[in-house]
């Protein structure tokens, strides 16, 4: 696996991981990749202290297993681990993880043997008035060393020999800094000599003192060998549990450095799926410093990269790679994870760099050889060649490849292949398992736009790239006359055809635009249609009850044989019945060519009037709509009005560059970021600040979330300290 990191550029990324983990372990995880994934999404929702570092422990369980004893030093390893979980159950964590920190019951004797350690790993005097006793009659000891040790610092006899007034500790003793002849003064042992010739001396005087000293400590280490020996059975009597809460305690620590890494350099998950198709949007691969982030999808067997040198191919082919491992180990990384799906594979190989050895005797298309014929061993295989035709010549190894990379499909392999070969390239675009991707060249810059389209074959610009680095026009423009005319001709159909599918995939960009702006329009028309029906319809209902209500109260005066009231009545419902018409919507307006009008929700400019009818642009779309159904509205310009494609954006009464969402919910936060975001765009700001505080971490991420699927969102980075720092956020539109 390590190989595969390296070659990936993955090294310094997963370095960094591992730094958040409190011990070293390796980056698969055995088990439940789903459940592993719902763990880390539940403890993202949750604000927790990592746990300190902690040693490995499985020599100590190995000898807990043959009664063996442990250093209390090693115990308290276990410690750290049992305190840790008693940490997380006095957090109030929900759904899967809180039921499985629930689950985890401490033994009664395991929680009194935790007892009884101070938060330095030592046994606290408490637990036993022995401990006490020896650390008072230390006390004692050392008061009289100390007393001892000023005395002679004030002897007369002492004072020219003393280099300074201190005491310096040497070896564990206390000694004094004196200069030669000190012998007349004061009995010693030389314990070492300082840079400038002076002697560190411990007096003879101390010796009772240390021995009382040395006797006391000795009794002390025989105590916390007696409770070492002590703690030692009982864990020997609970080895299921340590082996149970050591392992559980793995499992955690990987989640909660996956999550910690991940809020720090606000990367995202993505669950591995069962099926093999890639789909990347705004992969960033994290070996690059402000790389430009790529999107693809990555369907069929094979994805074929050609295109300009030193335009990225290589790293296009380790990012794919890259974002399946990470993938695959539940890794974060920089991705737009809501639009992004990654397959899930047992293996994956890169093919990189050139095999030659000389240690080996093989030769660079020997050891290509070698790797591929491992490849027909193993299945459900994701495989990376970079630059596949390397190491022999060219016609043949087309053929060769194509032969073999139709066998390798066979086998559920998936493979993502650069070359600069054409023929090679050719071959393999006729076949229907394989997918396109060319590197992009701006030909009037001069230079590789690390970009790339799919669904055509690009051009290796070897000539141009040459110049580029400095290589003399005059050879660059012999090699491209014994490069010949008919390829050269062949390289500018390739650059035509990539050209015409640019314009091509523009023009249907815009196209689809304009089918989204008249799907909204007829959306709203259906609307307001609907509600114009059911207004009428209730008006209509509302005279009709009139009606049927008077024609009621006749018929009650005819039984009653009252002519007079039922002509009147007869009347009045005749009245009802006339004034049943479905209102119209006058219009009193002198409505002008060029005037802005209103149709409902819609808003418009005139551009034609014949008779009662009226053309009216809106939102890109040609309306006639009856003069008597249109309002006229203000008739000048916004003074922030975008033209384009029809569409006009009416400028906010007032606007700010900064906006506040402390105390805010998620939801509420998100919908006040949406309007802010929309009314800078409006007035025309190119940078704002929003502030949303460090607290739990939940409104930044949930913020920074919505940021990231904003299109109008160029990029998005925590202030500066003297501005807020992690409690704000710049967004640049």
């Amino acid at each position: 696996m390590q190989k595969l990191i390296s070659k990936l550029d993955l090294d310094k990324y997963i370095a960094i991981y591992k730094n958040f983990l409190s011990r070293e372990k390796p980056i698969f995880m055995e088990g439940d990749a789903n459940l592993h994934f719902r763990f880390i999404k539940e403890l993202q929702n949750y604000d927790l202290n990592p746990p300190s570092h902690v040693d490995n422990v499985d020599k100590e369980l190995t000898h807990l297993s043959k009664q063996g004893v442990l250093h209390v030093k090693q115990i308290w390893e276990f410690i750290k681990i049992i305190r840790y979980f008693l940490y997380l159950k006095q957090k109030k964590i929900e759904g899967v993880v809180g039921d499985w920190i629930t689950n985890v019951n401490m033994p009664p004797l395991i929680l009194e043997i935790e007892s009884w350690f101070d938060e330095n790993g030592d046994l606290k005097e408490e637990i036993d008035v022995r401990f006490t006793d020896i650390s008072a009659s230390l006390k004692i000891i050392k008061e009289k060393i100390n007393s001892h040790l000023r005395a002679l610092l004030n002897s007369s006899k002492l004072q020219e020999f003393l280099v300074d007034t201190q005491v310096h500790f040497l070896n564990g003793q206390e000694t004094f800094l004196l200069r030669g002849g000190f012998n007349s003064a004061i009995k010693g042992s030389i314990i070492g000599r300082s840079g400038n010739g002076y002697f560190y001396v411990s007096p003879h005087s101390l010796e009772s003192y240390k021995k009382q000293e040395s006797d006391l400590i000795d009794k002390k280490e025989e105590l916390i060998y007696e409770y070492a020996k002590k703690i030692s059975g009982e864990f020997g009597k609970q080895l299921l549990f340590l082996k149970f809460i050591n392992k559980e305690f793995d499992k955690f620590d990987n989640y909660l450095a996956r999550v910690l890494f991940a809020k720090r350099f606000d990367t995202e998950f993505i669950l591995p799926s069962k099926d093999s198709d890639i789909i990347l949007k705004d992969f960033s691969h994290p070996a690059l410093n402000d790389p430009k982030p790529i999107s693809v999808n990555f369907k069929k067997n094979i994805l074929l990269i050609t295109g300009v040198n030193a335009g990225g191919k290589t790293m296009f082919l380790k990012s794919l790679l890259s974002a399946a491992f990470l993938a695959k180990y539940l890794l974060p990384m920089k991705i737009n994870a809501a639009h992004s799906h990654i397959g899930n594979f047992k293996n994956i190989k890169a093919i990189i760099e050139d095999p030659q050895n000389v240690k080996d005797d093989i030769s660079t298309f020997a050891g290509r050889m070698v790797e591929f014929s491992k490849l027909f061993t193993i299945k459900n295989a994701l495989v990376g060649v970079d630059e596949i035709e390397l190491g022999t010549d060219a016609d043949e190894a087309a053929n060769l490849f194509c032969a073999i990379l139709e066998n390798l499909i066979k086998k559920e392999i998936k493979i993502i292949i650069t070359t600069h070969h054409k023929r090679l390239a050719s071959m393999l675009a006729l076949s229907e398992h394989v997918e396109l991707l060319a590197a992009l060249y701006d030909e009037k810059a001069q230079k590789p736009l690390y970009g790339f389209l799919e669904g055509t074959i690009g051009k290796s610009y070897a000539f141009e790239t040459a110049l580029r680095y400095g290589i003399a026009q005059n050879i660059v423009e012999k090699a491209r006359t014994l490069y010949g005319e008919d390829k050269e001709k062949l390289n500018e159909l390739i650059q035509k055809n990539i050209d015409l599918e640019l314009q091509n995939r523009t023009k249907l960009k815009e196209f689809e635009q304009k089918e989204q702006l008249l799907l909204k329009l007829t959306n709203s028309l259906k609307e307001q249609k609907e509600e114009q029906k059911e207004e009428f319809a209730k008006i209509k209902r509302d005279f009709e009850g009139k009606y049927m209500e008077a024609i009621s109260l006749a018929k009650v005066a005819a039984r009653e044989k009252s002519s007079e009231n039922i002509h009147k009545l007869l009347n009045q419902a005749n009245k009802i019945k006339e004034a049943i018409v479905i209102p119209k919507i006058e219009n009193t307006e002198d409505i002008k060519v060029g005037d802005r009008v209103k149709y409902g929700e819609l808003k418009g400019v005139v551009l034609n009037i014949k008779k009662e009818l009226v053309s009216v642009e809106a939102e890109g779309v040609i309306m006639r709509l009856p003069k008597n159904s249109l309002k006229k509205i203000s008739s000048k310009q916004p003074t922030s009005a975008k033209k384009g494609n029809g569409i006009f954006l009416q400028r906010p009464s007032s606007a700010s560059m900064t906006l506040d969402l402390h105390g805010l919910r998620s939801d509420e936060a998100i919908e006040k970021t949406d309007k802010f975001l929309s009314d800078a765009l409006v007035v025309g700001f190119d940078e704002v600040q929003i502030y949303h505080g460090v607290g739990t971490g939940k409104l930044a991420f949930a913020i920074k979330n919505f940021l990231k699927t904003h299109p109008s969102v160029k990029e998005f980075f925590d202030a500066s300290a003297n501005n807020g720092g992690a409690g704000a956020t710049i967004v640049r539109l």
